[in-house]
């Protein structure tokens, strides 16, 4: 767990110690291109584009300067932003794979990871196996001579399922193979995936770094060298840019990124509280509940509890569930998490899923904790 201090030093000080004219706030570098007054100086910057500003799809100090931040709040050497948490999923899974490999990855893992492997890397000769991550015999069953890659997701979306990430990761570098964690569950001040051993850890950046609903953008982080590959190759070749005033609004929102989440996991646990002993629900999946098949594996991988989780409806007739969801008047009805904002995504939006009718995530937000438990009980009488 990261301590106090260090994570202070991190959000409010790191690579901000020389900022122009006393800035107390980086500047926003709005340019798209980088002059230099030397051959020389133009030659040293063309071979490290990695570190040294050109050309703003490649590199941009305050993108940079995010970048630098991110990294050392995961506890790894380098970070990569992208436009979206999906092109940045896309380039570390790209990246590491070629046309007959194979992937093991935990089902219900994030849907549009799953498109990139059943769609658009199985035209390219890619192959996959999805298996239920809280088997960890399963998983290791899976493997094949030509597996090359490890993809794990703890909890998985919607039915907020853990994955024995110490353990997976372990047996995923013994036999050889890149592990990509999505942590975008886990917030980069919540759990280190890299402490267990993980290549690669992804987030969503829109979801708990944003935390204002106002910008989307995506991180991977890892070892310098696998992500010099990653620069070189999918980042530039694809062009998923996070512009500089996207980058700024990120380095922004983490300075209150701790506070955020404590108070919305406060008040997470009493929203669960009262949605565990009301009539008209049937089942509660918080990893954090103690009566969770998963709580013990849970407070080993997070150093706190997280504002989100599933829940279930008694009632399965269509009618009522959505009356419901059209009830609640506090709660929006939406995708994604991690803003200001509770969100709930009610299974019966999706005409294709796998999930029940009545399974609900939600994502509790800053509101005060009273004025949803009313909008929960007041919209559950119409059910």
């Amino acid at each position: 767990m990261i301590s106090p201090s260090e994570l202070s030093h991190i959000l409010y000080r790191l690579g901000e110690e020389d900022l122009p004219a006393g800035a107390v706030s980086p500047p926003i570098f709005h340019t798209s291109n980088f002059s230099f007054k030397t051959i020389a100086s133009f030659q040293a910057a063309i071979a490290d584009e990695k570190n040294k500003p050109i050309y703003s799809r490649g590199g941009n100090p305050t993108v940079r300067l995010l970048e630098k931040k991110l990294a050392a709040l995961q506890g790894t050497e380098d970070a990569l932003c992208f436009g979206s948490g999906s092109a940045a999923i896309a380039a570390a899974v790209t990246s590491s794979v070629k046309a007959g490999d194979h992937v093991i990855t935990v089902d219900f893992v994030y849907s549009w990871t799953y498109k990139l492997l059943a769609h658009t890397l199985a035209r390219f000769g890619v192959e996959f196996t999805a298996v239920n991550g809280e088997d960890n015999e399963a998983v290791k069953a899976a493997l094949k001579p030509n597996t090359r890659l490890l993809i794990l997701e703890s909890p998985t979306s919607l039915n907020f399922k853990l994955v024995d990430l110490q353990t997976l990761i372990k047996w995923g570098k013994d036999n050889g193979l890149i592990v990509l964690c999505d942590n975008s569950f886990g917030s980069p001040i919540n759990r280190k995936p890299v402490e267990f051993g993980a290549d690669l850890i992804c987030h969503s950046a829109t979801k708990f770094i944003g935390g204002h609903s106002d910008v989307v953008a995506g991180v991977v982080c890892g070892n310098a060298s696998l992500l010099r590959e990653i620069f070189y190759g999918e980042y530039m070749t694809f062009g998923a840019t996070l512009q500089a005033e996207q980058a700024w609004l990120l380095i922004r929102s983490l300075r209150t990124m701790p506070q955020r989440m404590q108070a919305t996991a406060a008040s997470a646990a009493k929203v669960v509280e009262f949605l565990l002993s009301h009539e008209k629900v049937n089942q509660v999946s918080w990893p954090f509940d103690p009566t969770n098949p998963g709580y013990e594996l849970a407070k080993s991988q997070f150093d706190f509890t997280i504002p989100m989780f599933s829940f279930n409806l008694k009632t399965t007739d269509s009618n009522r569930i959505i009356r419901f969801c059209e009830s609640l008047q506090t709660i929006r009805l939406a995708v994604s998490w991690g803003g200001f904002e509770s969100l709930l995504l009610p299974a019966i939006i999706f005409p294709v899923t796998p999930h029940p009718a009545n399974l609900m995530r939600l994502y509790v937000g800053l509101e005060d904790s009273e004025a949803l438990i009313s909008d929960l009980s007041a919209a559950l009488e119409q059910c």
